[in-house]
């Protein structure tokens, strides 16, 4: 994932919101540190590969359960993600999001932007001052979406549910349970499910961390919160343009603005 920032963090200390005394040292221990890894199946437009979902982000809870967002300053609200991962040697890193990292209703750019100011900035480990004294301006940002997409392929969505005997299909539903048992049985752990109306959507992993977002290691957790997904008649629907739904794009698209 080319050049990576460097830390002196250790990861044998307790992991984010599994602490037991109050931890002072916020560049090491990562404050809000009750981690979503949240990964998009979209069929309507079709975004990414026809066998591999795609990143949605990684979003952040408090550790006990409230949601921060947009925390500042406005000097890291960058505007050239792509410019700031090239001048910083991490072109392979952009190269991967061209692929696995897309929005299907505004510009990747916009996309990635959002996802960096929104819920990037709230990494209290990502703080500019817990940086290396002559790192350049965006490195925060560029270690985000390193370690983001580092855990994306880590995070094989799709063929943990194939191992299972779930795949895409226009004519089979699933119940909410066979999906859980599918990740239970392949990763070890349950996740979100969202779905818009009957169809599958979106899928949340759910961590905690030891150490800094830099070079931590990531704690699985079994599913914070329930998803959207019913009980019963799930569809995973193949990327096809033959599912296109003008109402529920619409749909999906509206949802998608307010993350």
């Amino acid at each position: 994932m080319g050049r990576r920032i460097s830390t002196s963090c250790s990861t044998s200390g307790p992991a984010s919101c599994q602490n037991t005394t109050v931890e002072t040292d916020l560049c090491c221990f990562e404050g809000t540190g009750l981690i979503q890894h949240v990964q998009f199946w979209d069929t309507d437009p079709v975004t990414g590969p026809t066998d591999s979902w795609t990143i949605h982000g990684h979003e952040l809870r408090s550790c006990d359960g409230s949601y921060p967002e947009d925390c500042g300053p406005e000097s890291r609200d960058y505007s050239d993600i792509t410019q700031l991962l090239q001048d910083q040697g991490a072109s392979d890193t952009l190269s991967y999001m061209q692929t696995y990292w897309l929005s299907d209703d505004e510009s990747n750019e916009d996309f990635w932007e959002h996802e960096w100011y929104t819920h990037g900035t709230c990494y209290t480990t990502l703080q500019t001052s817990c940086l290396p004294s002559d790192s350049p301006t965006g490195a925060d940002a560029v270690a985000f979406f390193q370690t983001v997409v580092g855990l994306f392929q880590d995070m094989t969505t799709y063929d943990w549910l194939e191992q299972a005997g779930i795949t895409p299909s226009e004519d089979t539903t699933y119940k909410l349970s066979e999906l859980q048992d599918a990740l239970q049985s392949t990763y070890g752990y349950t996740a979100s499910f969202d779905c818009d109306d009957d169809e599958l959507y979106q899928i949340e992993y759910w961590f905690n961390i030891q150490g800094s977002l830099l070079n931590g290691d990531f704690v699985p957790l079994d599913a914070y919160e329930a998803g959207s997904c019913r009980s019963s008649g799930i569809k995973y629907l193949p990327k096809s343009d033959d599912n296109s739904n003008a109402s529920k794009k619409r749909s999906r698209l509206g949802r998608r603005k307010a993350l």
